[in-house]
């Protein structure tokens, strides 16, 4: 139900400005100190801490010692930072906010609310606000620098690209995987019908919990919403941001114990219960029912795919013109049926790029030849609304090594790539030369990516 997707954590603790290493007590005896200083900024222990409760709350690990990839982390950032200053380098306070408010949202969810997050963090909710802005401008400031000195890069020319091949050795040229352009000709089945069924399942399913019965028993019973089934169709406290609008809407509207009317989102169909309403969150219990669709429909779709290919065959119509009088998916419709990644606008594929049914219908074919009607999903809500198609296979390109002549997009965003990685390690490595730098010796263990931290360390 949830659509939010965790991202990498920024820094999250405040700056705190030192140029020794010195050390204080907290609240029951925990020791706080600066491990790092890195210009005229500096690194505490708790600045670390924060930042792995953070990736922590927020669902992340690391393969690495934690602490010692958020030190390396954090010593690089400052060096970023630093130079950010210098260039006179202004805080989008836009995405600040926005930032502030995802990030935010995601705690809350995660760990349940506002009292548990300032349990969490031992901190009231302001002043972890404070410092995660202060922290998120300074990450923004970095992240501009970051991209300031990969972007400083000489433009690239045929000629870096040809160089750069002539120069790799043949194995370490990228492999170009197997790629497909396709068209379909889809046929939705009777959604409204479908609809319909499950409008009179749900109401159905209010009218007995309003006579007595359980929410949480008919939710695990005919709830399809696999995560929050087996709690009794529990969501948990969790921010309004992060469910479609409509059931936030609609949630945000009900009182506690009160039985919503019949959501509709691109999951589905839901009645919802709320539990607790705090602010702009809210815990609520759903129960999601998905339309189905009978063998009857696909029975119908599969014959007029079937008569459409025929045709298309016997070259009685084209397939792009079939596409456009028959098919009902208005994405691809109107270009003839041709099909083009969703995320990336291309109209090749990949293999991991194609949904397993349509790939299962493909694999076997060559250019040209036209598959079987095929049950399928389209690209709507997050696991997709069934449809019938035929696909047609327009070209195949095979895996082979990159070539200038066939993937010259390809290699020169790898040599782009690359030029880019230099330029950021080139600044790194001068920047931790010449920039007063000591960091504490309890590190000195850690498996830091950058050898040249190893001069750095206080002397025991």
């Amino acid at each position: 139900m949830k659509r939010y997707v965790l991202k990498v954590s920024c820094l999250i603790a405040a700056i705190l400005v030192s140029l020794t290493l010195s050390a204080q007590k907290y609240g029951g005896g925990v020791i706080d100190k600066t491990v790092a200083v890195i210009g005229n900024e500096a690194i505490m222990i708790s600045d670390i801490e924060e930042q792995v409760q953070m990736m922590r709350a927020q669902g992340m690990s690391s393969d690495r010692n934690l602490r010692c990839e958020v030190l390396e982390q954090m010593m690089e950032s400052k060096l970023f930072l630093m130079q950010a200053r210098i260039d006179s380098l202004t805080v989008n306070q836009d995405m600040v906010a926005s930032e502030m408010s995802s990030r935010l949202d995601q705690v809350r969810t995660s760990l349940g609310g506002d009292e548990e997050v300032e349990k969490y963090f031992g901190k009231p909710l302001y002043r972890l606000r404070q410092e995660w802005t202060e922290a998120l401008q300074d990450q923004n400031l970095t992240q501009q620098e970051q991209s300031q000195v990969a972007s400083n890069i000489p433009e690239l020319t045929p000629y870096d690209v040809k160089q750069y091949l002539d120069t790799v050795d043949k194995e370490d040229l990228p492999i170009v995987p197997i790629k497909y352009r396709l068209s379909q000709i889809c046929v939705y089945p009777d959604r409204e019908a479908a609809n319909l069924a499950v409008k009179e399942k749900l109401l159905s399913l209010r009218e007995r919990i309003i006579a007595g019965e359980k929410f949480s028993t008919l939710a695990r019973i005919y709830s399809e919403d696999p995560g929050s089934a087996r709690k009794g169709g529990e969501l948990g406290m969790a921010s309004k941001s992060i469910f479609w609008p409509a059931f936030s809407d609609a949630a945000m509207a009900l009182k506690p114990g009160v039985i919503s009317q019949i959501v509709e989102t691109p999951d589905g169909f839901h009645i919802i219960e709320v539990l607790e309403k705090k602010g702009d969150m809210f815990n609520a219990r759903h129960i999601l029912i998905k339309p189905q669709y009978t063998a009857a429909d696909q029975e119908k779709a599969f014959r007029k795919l079937d008569s459409l290919k025929t045709e298309i065959t016997n070259e009685a119509v084209t397939f792009p013109l079939a596409a456009r009088f028959y098919s009902e998916d208005t994405a691809t419709r109107t270009n003839g049926g041709q099909m083009a990644d969703p995320q990336t606008g291309s109209s090749y594929f990949e293999i991991d790029q194609l949904k397993p049914q349509d790939y299962a219908a493909i694999k076997d074919l060559k250019e040209g030849e036209i598959s079987d009607p095929v049950e399928s999903l389209d690209n709507e809500g997050r696991s997709g609304n069934t449809v019938y198609k035929i696909i047609k296979v327009d070209k195949i390109v095979p895996a082979h090594p990159a070539t200038f002549e066939n993937d010259y997009n390809q290699i020169l965003a790898q040599v782009r790539q690359g030029k880019q990685i230099e330029a950021i390690n080139k600044f790194l490595d001068k920047k931790i030369k010449e920039t007063y730098i000591i960091i504490d010796p309890m590190y000195r263990e850690c498996s830091f990516t950058r050898d040249v931290w190893a001069e750095k360390f206080k002397k025991d």
